[in-house]
């Protein structure tokens, strides 16, 4: 769990959702999205700057009426990575997106900075959960690629969840 999970910012009934599917390794985000009712989907047209889209969607989305649209050629840690911070702008912010919010690098559908900081965190409480990290780290896991490949996401995103400053 982190901050953002176990915090009043996300709604009880999402907080149970979450921490359903923060029993075993690596997180199946997919299984998350679903539960949350959002359908996610790989294409292979988003621009290369474009990890992913969240969107209102009543014809492909979920029973929520929202789908996720990852990049299909972005390395499956990227991808599960951009499914989790799009279900950080959905918990947090899915009343202030309008139709759609892309991710790039330098845009983001005039969403502040914060908020973008926000959903990263998000992501983060949801992917690698701090109860999760101790108890590999007190089984003898210390090494940060093998504890990125048990997460199932990047070397980086594990050093900076594990407060491990990046060179």
């Amino acid at each position: 769990m982190g901050v953002y999970v176990t915090t009043g910012q996300i709604a009880d009934s999402d907080r149970s959702i979450i921490l359903q599917f923060q029993n075993r390794l690596p997180i199946d985000v997919h299984g998350l999205a679903a539960a949350l009712g959002i359908q996610v989907w790989e294409s292979s047209s988003l621009e290369p700057n474009i990890a992913g889209i969240l969107r209102k969607d009543h014809v492909h989305g979920g029973s929520s009426g929202y789908s996720i649209v990852v990049r299909a050629q972005d390395a499956l840690v990227r991808k599960r990575f951009t499914v989790a911070h799009e279900l950080g702008h959905f918990l947090l912010h899915r009343k202030e997106i309008g139709d759609q919010i892309s991710d790039d690098e330098f845009y983001r559908g005039g969403l502040s900075s914060a908020k973008e900081t926000e959903a990263n965190r998000v992501a983060a409480d949801i992917l690698m959960p701090h109860h999760l990290i101790r108890a590999m780290i007190a089984a003898g896991t210390k090494d940060v690629s093998a504890l990125a490949n048990a997460f199932g996401v990047s070397q980086m995103a594990m050093m900076i969840r594990l407060g491990i400053p990046i060179p």
